[in-house]
């Protein structure tokens, strides 16, 4: 047992001491055994470069025979802090690298603590975008800028400000402790600036100590300043454009440009942050996202950081976790005798992005080649390049929100690229939504006119969507945008007051009210005066005056040939009236005398057949047709007979029936079909029921002989699309709406799907109205009193003629025609016969009878 003790405390103290012996070991062999981290862990980027270090080490460790050990240091934004812990890693860890100082002033105070020390460390890669002054340069040997600069950068705002037409610019930056970092921004600028024509007219310096904003932009806008980049901390950046706002210095006339070191952020903060600096344009750090390397990346991160920082909300990787990773990957490639100490990691693509309320867009400029709406990558598909943004408006103007594609990122969370529109499932109206499974296709099939106007203003809006049924009820339905479950509605879904309290509503694209429905009944027209309807008033007098003036021109050419038609005035009136309408329907050719009196009444039997039979034809239709009338015309009618009534499947209608208009619970029922609707009201179960406008369009079409609507209208609201409160978009699609119903498209959806259900057995009844007027008998009565016309000028003139012959003595054309007009009205007056006794003679015969 003694030896056996003996043996045991030495295995112990020999295990527990081999790490140690390790790492004693690995100071004395080539290469990075021993790294040291200064980071600011306080800050976003800072703790992102932290556990992307730890996650690059790792693999470092995986990937080689000989481990390397880290050592992370705090320098809590303090170049101070910095410069302690760089004697410490040296000094006390002995290391052989160091990484890290993430603004220049940290870096700049890292870099000299290792220039004054005696130890030989080999590197200092330095995470600030701001490299050393050239006059330094030689002191710092082991300096190494491992991230980009922001010269690329400002290449493309220039490039940018060059493609509009712009020149003079002001640039708005947050003074440091040290000017280098300033100076360098100052300087890319110019040099920018001098290759394309633009000016850095004005510099205003800013802390974030500042007191009043206010005052300094007021100056600027005296100034008539319209340009402005601005290079500050994501704070100050968020103060300073909402100041800009409140004086009216942004929108139209303005342009704002923002630096990475606020849009590099976007992916970690909050959303109401990023909604402030909304009409925004900045320039952003670019790298692919799309690896199978960076997503495998991704999903350590995020796991890894969620379980180091659990208080921050947002765990996506940015550009600050790439540089930490990408810096330890770039260790285990150099060594200390062959790094390239004056090594800059090229940036030759920049983002730019423009803030749409929650997220941001974005195109692409290129160094050497331009502006793209993508990238080249991995795929073979062409990139396309042009030397003007404008081009691009279409993809960044105007913007789209952060879910219309892959590089417009999710800056509130990490949830999927496309809107998540709901769809009621359960739609009593099929044809406003459908949403049903077609096993073929394997997946669920949306159709219906809701569904067409949706998709015609998401496609005007540029937004990538897609569609899920929802079985529920309509107002659960809605409470699924608050819930973040769906980001849209579409469907058959009423405004409502209530409902605006967790959604906003677009304007509404159908008419707005609620309509009565009830069966129709049947009448005959039974009017005292019905006979008259057949023909106008104007048809009637028409008829009357040109009766008599055929009768009257028959009785002057038959009045020389027969003496019944002499007489008295007053025998003749009667003669002629009774003339005009035996004539208006019998045709005695044979008792006629004259071939002229012949011709006149032809044409007007012709004339009268015609008319008679059109107006037999009119009075049998307005006799015998049906008409509709509904069987209960009002509420209150339905209210007295306590009748049961029924409404369209949805809250809205059920309230307004207890509600407003009064009828009770047990009074109110709901079908599940309109086929039931029919039934319930055919077969007496219910009186009536209340359908939104558009519906009511859908089942009167349907069913349109056996139902009618009363006329009656109560005010509610139409349909619209619902989307969460204060949405960004919601203006631009109203504005949407507006152009579908504007150009034809809304009334297109409405008679492909609303008004294609055509009822087979509709057979219109005609319209008591409608009489029939001088229009349609026109030609007629042209033709007839033509002809008369005629008869009566060949008559006069054929008897002028033949009694100027036989009196040669009158030579005076007055007394002539004095004389003729005298023997006509004897010729008219010569024997008086009662109507009732006709002359007895036996040599006078009456050609009438």
């Amino acid at each position: 047992m003694h030896y056996f003790a003996t043996y045991l405390m030495i295995f112990l103290f020999t295990f527990s001491s081999w790490p140690c012996l390790l790492r004693a070991s690995l100071t004395t062999e080539k290469g990075f055994a021993r790294i040291g981290a200064i980071l600011d862990q306080t800050s976003r980027p800072g703790k992102e470069a932290k556990v992307a270090i730890e996650i690059a080490i790792q693999d470092f460790n995986n990937e080689t025979d000989q481990p390397a050990v880290l050592y992370l240091l705090n320098s809590r934004s303090k170049p101070i802090h910095a410069a302690i812990a760089a004697k410490r890693l040296i000094d006390e860890h002995n290391v052989k690298a160091i990484l890290g100082g993430q603004t220049w002033e940290e870096a700049s105070a890292i870099a000299e603590v290792i220039s004054e020390t005696d130890h030989h460390i080999p590197v200092f890669l330095s995470l600030a975008a701001t490299p050393p002054p050239l006059h330094v340069t030689n002191q710092w040997p082991f300096f190494v800028q491992s991230v980009s600069t922001q010269s690329t950068q400002m290449n493309a705002v220039a490039a940018i400000l060059q493609s509009w037409g712009l020149r003079q610019v002001t640039l708005i930056y947050e003074t440091s402790h040290l000017a280098s970092a300033s100076a360098a921004i100052i300087s890319y600028l110019s040099q920018a600036f001098r290759r394309t024509g633009g000016e850095l007219t004005h510099i205003l310096p800013l802390t974030s100590a500042i007191c009043s904003l206010y005052e300094e932009l007021e100056v600027l806008k005296r100034q008539q300043r319209k340009v402005f980049i601005i290079h500050t901390s994501m704070e100050l950046g968020v103060s300073l454009f909402h100041t800009a706002k409140k004086m009216n210095m942004t929108g139209d006339g303005y342009i704002w440009f923002a630096t990475n070191t606020i849009t590099d952020l976007f992916h970690s903060v909050n959303p109401t942050n990023v909604s402030s600096l909304k009409g925004m344009i900045g320039v952003k750090s670019y790298f692919r996202e799309n690896t199978p390397e960076f997503l495998n990346f991704r999903r350590r991160f995020r796991r890894k950081f969620r379980s180091d920082y659990p208080d921050e909300e947002q765990d996506e990787p940015g550009i600050f976790a790439v540089q930490g990773y990408n810096t330890v990957r770039l260790l285990k490639k150099n060594s200390a005798e062959n790094y390239d100490h004056r090594r800059q990691t090229p940036e030759a693509i920049v983002e730019i992005v423009c803030i749409t309320g929650k997220g941001y867009h974005s195109v692409y400029w290129t160094e050497g080649l331009g502006f793209s709406e993508s990238v080249e990558d991995d795929t073979n598909e062409a990139t396309t390049y042009t030397d003007s943004i404008d081009d691009l408006k279409q993809v960044l103007f105007p913007m789209q929100p952060w879910y219309a594609h892959r590089r417009g990122r999710n800056l509130a969370e990490s949830s999927g690229n496309r809107m998540r529109v709901g769809v009621p499932g359960r739609s009593l109206f099929k044809q406003f939504v459908s949403a049903e499974f077609d096993p073929k296709k394997n997946r669920t099939v949306f159709n219906g006119f809701v569904i067409a106007v949706f998709d015609e203003m998401m496609k005007e809006l540029k937004l990538p969507y897609e569609y899920f049924s929802f079985n529920g009820s309509y107002d659960e339905l809605m409470r699924q945008i608050p819930a973040e479950r769906y980001d849209a509605i579409a469907g058959d879904v009423t405004i409502m007051s209530r409902r605006h309290e967790y959604v906003d509503f677009t304007q509404p694209y159908t008419e707005s009210g609620l309509e009565m429905i009830v069966p129709v009944r049947s009448r005959l027209s039974n009017q005292p005066w019905l006979f008259m309807k057949p023909f106008t008033a104007q048809m009637w007098w028409l008829i009357a005056a040109i009766t008599l003036y055929n009768g009257f021109i028959i009785w002057l050419i038959e009045r020389a040939h027969c003496q019944y038609l002499r007489g008295s005035v007053i025998n003749q009136i009667g003669i002629v009236i009774w003339l005009a309408f035996t004539t208006l329907f019998t045709l005695r050719a044979d008792r006629l005398h004259s071939n002229l009196s012949r011709m006149a009444v032809v044409v007007w039997l012709f004339v009268a057949l015609i008319v008679t039979q059109s107006y037999m034809a009119s009075l049998a239709s307005m006799l015998t047709a049906q008409r509709l009338e509904p069987t209960i015309t009002s509420v209150e009618a339905l209210r007295n007979m306590n009748a049961t009534v029924g409404y369209c499947n949805g809250s809205l209608v059920n309230h307004y029936l207890k509600d407003v208009l009064g009828f009770k619970n047990f009074k109110v029922k709901s079908y599940n079909s309109t086929h039931r609707y029919a039934e319930a009201l055919n077969s007496g179960e219910i009186a009536a029921i209340f359908l939104e406008v558009p519906a009511a369009k859908v089942f009167l079409a349907q069913y349109c002989r056996s139902f009618i609507r009363t006329g009656e209208t109560f005010k509610v609201g139409g349909f619209g699309f619902a989307f969460p409160r204060r949405y960004s978009w919601l203006s631009e699609a109203n504005k949407a709406l507006m152009n579908i119903s504007e150009s034809g498209k809304l009334k297109e959806f409405e008679d492909a799907y609303l008004t294609s259900e055509k009822c087979v057995d509709d057979e219109p009844s005609p319209n008591e109205d409608e009489s029939l007027s001088l229009r349609s008998f026109s030609i007629l009565f042209e033709l007839t009193g033509g002809t008369s016309t005629l008869v009566l000028v060949i008559y006069i003139i054929t008897s002028f003629i033949e009694f100027k012959e036989s009196n040669p003595e009158l030579k005076n054309f007055l007394k002539l025609m004095s004389s003729f007009i005298k023997d006509q009205m004897r010729r008219s007056s010569i024997v008086v016969v009662p109507a009732e006794s006709p002359p007895q003679p036996s040599d006078v015969s009456d050609p009438w009878t």
